[in-house]
């Protein structure tokens, strides 16, 4: 059910259109899992990376320290940008037409494989199912291990790299993802892709552009 889908990924979940800086994506005990410029890092309670120090945690929100100021971040509230590297596309533009329910999906390949993707700009990763990855023949299971919270308590996920992920003409590279074990109709495309792109609503439209 796609409402489960997205539910698992509430932890995941920035403001679209944000300014770039660490976002909290997930806990796994007492180590968070903090999107730094980009890429997913897991942290240790004392642990810095790129400038980032966990001090601690406060209930669900992670308390860090970048630059000698202390910050609190908490899951979906703070600015991300996930994914980077130059786009690899011989087009500029993808138009999609709103489908039933509001809801834009389009068909789309990932590592040259047929998928159905559904646009999320809630979701900060591209997100799969366990069960669409091994049929695409993406190994999850040497993916980085983490854990999403979610209104049912830690949910395990997988976090992987794409190779490509292909809509239209628009083709990018290494495009951070995630995959959980519910069962998804579509696939997720988050702001791992979306954030290295233009987005434009035009009432049913949505447009895609390189930037």
């Amino acid at each position: 059910m796609i409402k489960r889908g997205l539910a698992l990924l509430a932890a995941l979940t920035p403001l679209w259109a944000a300014a770039q800086g660490p976002a909290l994506a997930g806990r796994m005990g007492d180590k968070a899992l903090i999107v730094i410029d980009g890429q997913p890092r897991m942290l240790s309670l004392g642990q810095t990376a790129q400038g980032v120090k966990l001090l601690r945690w406060d209930g669900d929100d992670a308390l860090v320290e970048q630059g000698g100021v202390a910050s609190r971040l908490r899951a979906g509230a703070a600015p991300a940008v996930v994914g980077g590297g130059v786009p690899d596309s011989r087009g500029h533009e993808v138009v999609i037409a709103a489908g039933p329910g509001g809801h834009f999906v389009t068909g789309g390949l990932i590592d040259g494989h047929a998928v159905r993707l559904m646009v999320d700009t809630g979701a900060t990763l591209v997100a799969l199912s366990r069960a669409e990855a091994e049929r695409i023949g993406i190994d999850w299971r040497h993916g980085r291990s983490v854990a999403t919270q979610t209104a049912n308590g830690a949910t395990p996920a997988a976090l992987v790299t794409l190779n490509t992920l292909r809509v239209g003409d628009i083709e990018l590279t290494n495009v951070a993802a995630i995959v959980v074990p519910a069962n998804m109709p579509n696939v997720l495309l988050g702001n791992s892709f979306l954030s290295r792109l233009q987005m434009r609503r035009e009432n049913d439209l949505m447009r895609l552009e390189l930037r």
